[in-house]
């Protein structure tokens, strides 16, 4: 924290600056609490998984169908985020990061006193022929180990379940040290993660001019900020749709999208906003999901305040394909998705269908659903007041 202010030559802008400051900093610590509090209750919660697959008196009775019946069990309890796929995410994580057991305050149970060789034979479905095996590349990977402390007050769970998801311990390890080297938000490192980063430093010959690009163009984490992670929205117990959107210019249009969508009267039914979906290790967010009854299919909304990119049509293409595999029913067509993306100068509004193939339903939609000029008016319009006003 900065220095105590000087109050007998404190003018007004010195006021307002100390305040600010404290502000900042106090923000930032409590962030830096609930992050630390979230990853060690993760961590726990798979460690207690590990140890009762190994150890449990009764485990033999449950078998495979433990992560099912544990899932089941907790859901009276509202206990967020401990259904089956994220408990599996709490056993790889425990699995991948055994230093943070170093890290557990007193007071707080862990089964610390675990074999991490094991452990390292097993990580993430990943098994050594020996323990010898095991020991050589855990050998060479634990020199680049990042103590647990570093980890915690650096890193965000979702950051670490990112890493977590990586099979390849020396290049967890890489993304570990830039990811933290240069601050990179969750998104920066998906995206570093995505177009092959790793990969790339291996093939470059100027290895420290890529790193100099990469981490340059990489969107920096904002500690006061990151407590809108959506995991740490739900472990307060608060709404996850205040956690996801990228800015509160992002939340304006989607509340003023919403109620011209509902305003027109055409058939749109809100069934969700900021629809969780998770798809093998991910999860995304939709950002609107409307049942049209007229058209008997959802209609998922995804707006972007961004440049269109085909990233993003690929995004919304795969909510399509996982709600037409899993959300429709009998009497259902395909579900309809729309991309907005809005800049100050430009709009742009494209329908996406998720490789759907009747062609009449697709004649029928673009009858029902408003004409792509009307949106982009729509958005412009209301991009301007919110903006100037």
């Amino acid at each position: 924290m900065s220095k105590k202010p000087n109050t007998t030559d404190q003018n007004f802008t010195a006021l307002v600056e100390a305040v600010r400051q404290v502000h900042d900093v106090c923000a930032a610590a409590v962030n830096r609490t609930v992050n630390t509090t979230l990853t060690l209750r993760n961590w726990l919660i798979g460690s207690y998984i590990h140890h009762y697959e190994l150890y449990g008196a009764d485990r033999a009775q449950y078998g495979e169908r433990l992560i099912d019946k544990l899932a089941d069990a907790l859901r009276p309890h509202k206990i967020p985020a401990t259904d089956r796929q994220r408990l599996y995410g709490y056993i790889n994580f425990y699995r991948t990061y055994p230093q943070i057991a170093h890290a557990v305050p007193q007071g707080l149970h862990s089964f610390d006193s675990v074999n991490t060789k094991e452990i390292f034979r097993s990580v993430n479905g990943k098994s050594y022929s020996t323990p010898e095996e095991a020991e050589i590349v855990r050998t060479a990977t634990v020199q680049l180990e990042i103590p647990a402390e570093k980890l915690l007050n650096t890193l965000s769970y979702t950051h670490l379940e990112q890493l977590t998801a990586l099979d390849n311990p020396l290049k967890r390890a890489f993304y570990e040290i830039e990811c933290i080297r240069g601050n990179w938000s969750v998104r920066a490192l998906k995206r570093q993660i995505a177009t092959l980063y790793y990969e790339r430093s291996g093939l470059s010959i100027d290895k420290e001019k890529l790193s100099e690009m990469a981490h340059t163009s990489a969107e920096k984490s904002e500690p006061k900020l990151s407590i809108r992670d959506p995991y740490i929205f739900e472990f307060l117990g608060l709404k996850a749709s205040e956690a996801v959107s990228e800015s509160n210019l992002e939340d304006a249009l989607l509340d003023n999208l919403h109620e011209f969508l509902m305003e027109l009267g055409h058939g749109f039914c809100l069934e969700a906003r900021q629809k969780s979906i998770v798809i093998g290790k991910t999860r995304g967010f939709v950002d609107l999901v409307f049942y049209h009854r007229i058209l008997k299919c959802h209609v998922l909304i995804e707006l972007k305040v961004d440049k269109f990119t085909h990233e993003h049509l690929g995004q919304l293409n795969t909510y399509l394909t996982w709600y037409r595999k899993n959300m429709m029913t009998d009497g259902d067509n395909p579900p309809v998705g729309l991309l907005l993306c809005t800049q100050k100068d430009h709009t742009l509004v494209e329908y996406a269908t998720a490789n759907m193939d009747n062609r009449l339903f697709v004649s029928k939609y673009q009858l029902e659903l408003p004409k792509t000029e009307e949106l982009e008016s729509f958005l412009q319009n209301k991009l301007r007041e919110i903006t100037e006003g």
